[in-house]
């Protein structure tokens, strides 16, 4: 079992910053596979941005150049850096990780880009 918890959301004005942390309740040595997904009212889910145990990363298009995904494996977390935020990056935003083949969600933490 992997529980996550996200934090970091907030209003944000258009052309701000903001910093989105999940936190895992379990060593994330071992979990080859960590991302950040995001859900905006009556859109489907999609991937944001993901990072493997090796720190091979990829991101949705939309979003290269502006957010960076890491990982901290000595605090069991990883961070959306969101720099340049645009109105349609406004959305709840999730964290997944996938362990021993099965995938884990946290609660997600809402993400408003408005001025």
């Amino acid at each position: 079992q992997v529980q996550l918890v996200e934090s970091g959301g907030g209003l944000v004005q258009p052309g701000g910053s903001l910093r989105l942390s999940c936190a895992a309740s379990r060593s994330i040595f071992s979990i080859y596979y960590m991302g950040w997904y995001r859900q905006a009212p009556g859109n489907q889910r999609e991937l944001v941005a993901s990072i493997t145990s090796g720190g091979r990363t990829n991101y949705v298009d939309s979003v290269k150049g502006r957010f960076t995904i890491s990982r901290d494996n000595a605090k069991n977390t990883i961070y959306l850096q969101m720099n340049s935020v645009k109105p349609e990056d406004t959305a709840v935003y999730y964290c997944n990780a996938v362990y021993s083949f099965r995938d884990f969600w946290g609660q997600g933490t809402q993400v408003t880009v408005s001025s």
